[in-house]
């Protein structure tokens, strides 16, 4: 049998895989519970089923209710995140994120997360 392909996720669905990473697992209606803004029952429910369909979400039966989860680890779902966003809007280049990240008016980086993200540079540099 095929392994479905990942596909990117639209916002509403990010949304909803957060919710699920946050919960661990859960009902249509607790995942609609926790959304930022009330969606109807009916539209979630569908949501679930097209993340299932793209490999994001898996569901158990219990009694008459479906129960999701998340199909990945929320780490695993980060890096290809990640990775699709570094593709996507920098090239591919990591200095290009770390530059938008550092520079601009939306940064706020502190000193301490400064301190800390050299550390893991001259670390990374270590292992290379």
């Amino acid at each position: 049998m095929n392994k479905p392909k990942r596909k990117v996720l639209a916002r509403r669905e990010r949304q909803i895989m957060d919710v699920l990473y946050k919960l661990e697992r859960g009902t249509v209606g607790e995942v609609l519970a926790a959304l930022p803004d009330r969606r109807n029952y009916s539209t979630v429910r569908a949501q679930l089923r097209v993340l299932e369909e793209k490999g994001h979400v898996r569901h158990e039966e219990q009694g008459l209710r479906y129960m999701y989860f998340p199909a990945v680890p929320r780490e695993v779902a980060r890096r290809s995140a990640l990775r699709h966003l570094v593709e996507t809007f920098f090239e591919g280049s990591t200095e290009k994120v770390v530059a938008a990240l550092l520079g601009g008016e939306a940064s706020r980086v502190s000193r301490e997360e400064l301190e800390r993200l050299a550390r893991l540079i001259e670390k990374r540099g270590k292992e290379s």
